[in-house]
């Protein structure tokens, strides 16, 4: 068997010191992460994060820059999950749209609610990637190459 992590993007959205998140049902229970979700076969890391925060916020979302790229192993589950965390901007919130199955809706939360809500992130990615947006750390896109 041929061992292969879970490769996965996030929308990292910052508006007026409120941060993007989605609040979803889980087999862990109801959780809070920022939209975020696999990459589908074919399409491009910039593509799976664009549809991804759309499918779960009913925004568009623009990459700007890549915040990081994350190694996390479950620590309860056989899993290991890379993700790709992109910088940008959402415009064009479409509040008619369904939002993906799971996703009980989209919230703004400022770095001190993601920091008290920390027992309820999905992964503790979701605070990593908050400190370090408020630390300053990116880097330009063009650092992915897709061929």
């Amino acid at each position: 068997m041929i061992w292969k992590p879970h490769t996965t993007v996030a929308a990292i959205v910052e508006q007026q010191g409120r941060f993007l998140l989605v609040e979803e049902e889980t087999a862990d229970g109801i959780r809070l992460n920022q939209p975020a979700g696999h990459v589908e076969n074919g399409e491009s890391l910039l593509e799976a994060a664009v549809r991804e925060a759309r499918e779960e916020t009913a925004y568009r979302f623009t990459p700007q820059s890549l915040l990081g790229i994350y190694h996390w192993r479950h620590p309860l589950k056989d899993i290991t999950y890379l993700r790709f965390a992109f910088i940008g901007q959402v415009d064009d919130h479409q509040a008619d749209l369904a939002l993906d199955d799971g996703i009980i809706r989209a919230l703004w939360m400022t770095a001190d609610e993601v920091r008290a809500t920390q027992a309820q992130h999905r992964s503790p990615q979701v605070l990593t990637c908050v400190e370090h947006y408020l630390a300053g750390q990116h880097f330009p896109l063009n650092v992915i190459t897709h061929l």
